[in-house]
C-alpha cells in the first residue's frame, strides 16, 4: 500500500523540516503552501515533497481538500507542520497497511503548551482522525476545527501523534487571535448572533471547564495559562461576533 503525508503550510520554516523528517517512511510527501515568505517551500523541497502554492485562502477545510486531491497513494496521512509522528506510530502505521482491517484510523495526540506536554486540561488523549484510505475520507467545510469526515469503518491505533501547538505564550496569544476572527466570520455566516453578555459567559465557562471541571490544575501554571488563553480566545470569539 502506497502512503501519502499530506501537508498545508504557510511560514512554518520553523517546525516543517522535523515534521517531514518523522514521515520519511512515507512514500509520497505533499505539501500545498499558501503564500510562505519564508523558508517553507525550499525546505520542503530539499525533503523530496511535491510543492505547490495555493494563491488564496479558503480556510483549513477546504485548503486541506486541496491537498488531499493532489494525493495519489493508495491511502492518506494528514499532518500539520507542527506535529511529528513518533517511531512508535511510524511501525504501527507501517504494521496497519500491510493488511489493514478498517478504512480510517485515528490515534491520540499528546500536545505540548509552552514547552510542557499537556495530560489534563481537555487535551489527553485527544484522538484525531488523520490515516485513511484514499477516497472514503474528505475534509468538513470549516474555516477553523476541521475535521476528516471519513465514510467508511474506523479504527484506532495506540501510539501517540506529538503536537507542538505553542512553543510560547506569544504564539499561543497570536493564534488564539487568528482562529477567533475566523470562528466569528463562520458563525456570522451561518447566520450566528452573540452579545457581549454571551461573550462574557463563554470565556468564564471555557476557563471553568478547562481549569476545573477537566483538571487544568494538574498541569501546574501551564494548565493556569492555557485555561486563561482558551478563555480569552473563546470571550473574543463572541465578542467579534457580536461587532458583525
Amino acid at each position: 500500500m502506497r502512503l501519502s503525508v499530506i501537508i498545508i503550510t504557510r511560514n512554518e520554516a520553523r517546525n516543517l523540516a522535523e515534521c517531514l523528517e518523522s514521515v520519511r517512511f512515507a512514500d509520497e510527501l505533499v505539501v500545498l503552501d499558501s503564500g510562505s515568505t519564508d523558508e517553507t517551500v525550499e525546505i520542503a523541497r530539499r525533503h523530496g515533497a511535491r510543492v505547490e502554492v495555493a494563491p488564496d485562502w479558503p480556510g483549513f477545510g477546504p485548503q486541506k481538500n486541496r491537498a488531499l486531491d493532489m494525493a495519489t497513494g493508495d491511502w492518506v496521512l494528514s499532518l500539520d507542520a507542527d506535529e511529528r509522528v513518533t517511531p512508535e506510530l511510524a511501525a504501527a502505521i507501517a504494521q496497519t497497511l500491510r493488511d489493514p482491517a478498517y478504512d480510517a484510523y485515528d490515534m491520540p495526540r499528546l500536545s505540548s503548551f509552552c514547552g510542557r506536554f499537556i495530560r489534563h486540561s481537555g487535551w489527553w488523549p485527544d484522538r484525531v482522525l488523520r490515516l485513511f484510505r484514499r477516497g472514503t475520507a474528505r475534509f468538513s467545510d470549516d474555516r477553523v476545527h476541521e475535521k476528516v469526515v471519513p465514510a467508511g469503518s474506523v479504527g484506532h491505533l495506540e501510539p501517540h501523534l506529538l503536537h507542538y501547538t505553542y512553543p510560547d505564550l506569544d504564539s499561543a496569544i497570536a493564534k488564539m487571535n487568528r482562529y477567533s476572527t475566523d470562528s466569528a466570520q463562520a458563525m456570522h455566516a451561518r447566520g450566528r448572533r452573540a452579545s457581549i453578555g454571551t461573550a462574557i459567559g463563554h470565556g468564564a465557562w471555557t476557563f471553568v471547564r478547562l481549569y476545573l471541571f477537566k483538571r487544568g490544575f494538574l498541569d501546574g501554571r501551564h494548565g493556569f495559562l492555557l485555561a486563561v488563553t482558551a478563555a480569552a480566545g473563546s470571550f473574543y470569539r463572541y465578542a467579534k461576533l457580536s461587532l458583525q
